[in-house]
């Protein structure tokens, strides 16, 4: 989405003599104008200074809009796998296990860029930090088209919030409608079905009330272990390709095996891999994100797919029992 400004150039005299330059129109990723004896840079919505000498005189000139455009955005999401088991007193919360074993990177997973400061991952609590999320505006008119996204960070009581841990989630777009989508490496995506209108005021939007689900398409997220009334993005999408498969061509069971049998830590007395060993750390075979992905034996990642698979109300064959090589499909328009 571009915002186009016209800006009119007034005459520029110097050194007795003068040259104008001409009604131009700017883009919002800001322009040089030139022609024999200025040349002008401009930005929209930041201070673009340039400045034209003769020696003697000098003289500077910006242009500058004002505050940027900005939407401010409190998204609230349960991520199925940190939900499962919780600790006792603690069923309205999600495990943090992953920041409590020094597990979460400080750079995003997602591909942006975005860093949190170390001491961010050191609060403790309900707004200690669950993992990293992904978060897509998509236009109002076609939802399979992604108008701005960037990396955020989930607190244990379900608020995403920006990397410095507190603030709200801020992208720097006008204020209008859009269709709100969130991802995580080892679960399938959600997004909203309508438009929220979203402003530089704070507007809170919450995935996890099932009694109000605003959630597109059919069972896109699970109250399997969740508290009552809340749903929860469905675990288990360990190869992160958007559907979720026990048993078939697209398996998450191989990438979990791969990762306990590689390990180069998986060792029985120098001798060969074992099936029951358990894989520490931050990997997206780690269903339950308990960081240990646990191939056979207790808390399989098997297991937990397998219930989700076998408890999905989607999975019927002509209206009978489930099957165990049902494929579920995150509920996001694509292209």
């Amino acid at each position: 989405m571009k915002n186009i400004f016209s800006i009119v150039f007034l005459l520029v005299t110097i050194c007795g003599y003068s040259q104008s330059l001409e009604r131009q129109v700017i883009g919002s990723a800001g322009s040089t104008l030139t022609n024999a004896s200025a040349s002008l840079d401009f930005t929209i919505g930041d201070l673009a200074v340039s400045t034209i000498t003769d020696g003697t005189i000098s003289l500077s000139q910006g242009f500058h809009q004002g505050s940027k455009l900005s939407i401010i955005l409190d998204p609230i999401v349960f991520l199925q796998g940190a939900a499962l088991n919780p600790a006792t007193g603690e069923i309205t919360l999600m495990r943090d296990d992953l920041r409590s074993n020094n597990y979460i990177p400080t750079t995003s997973p997602y591909g942006d860029g975005l860093i949190c400061n170390v001491n961010v991952l050191n609060v403790t609590g309900d707004n200690a930090i669950v993992d990293w999320v992904w978060i897509e505006l998509r236009d109002e008119t076609d939802n399979t088209i992604v108008e701005a996204s960037r990396s955020a960070l989930l607190q244990r009581d379900g608020n995403i919030v920006a990397v410095d841990g507190t603030s709200y989630v801020e992208f720097e777009l006008a204020s209008g409608n859009y269709y709100i989508s969130i991802h995580h490496r080892n679960h399938l995506g959600i997004i909203s079905n309508g438009t929220i209108t979203l402003a530089k005021t704070v507007t809170t939007v919450d995935f996890t009330d099932a009694n109000n689900q605003i959630t597109y398409g059919t069972n896109a997220q699970t109250t399997l272990g969740m508290p009552s009334s809340k749903v929860a993005m469905w675990s288990g999408d360990v190869n992160d390709d958007g559907r979720l498969n026990y048993i078939g061509a697209n398996s998450e069971i191989p990438f979990i095996s791969s990762q306990v049998f590689n390990d180069p830590d998986n060792s029985l007395f120098g001798g060969p891999p074992i099936a029951t060993y358990g894989s520490l750390g931050y990997f997206n075979t780690d269903v339950d994100m308990n960081g240990e992905t646990t191939y056979i034996g207790g808390n399989s990642e098997i297991t937990f797919i397998s219930n989700n698979i076998f408890n999905n109300p989607s999975n019927s064959l002509f209206g009978g029992p489930p099957t165990a090589t049902f494929e579920f499909l995150e509920q996001i328009p694509i292209n």
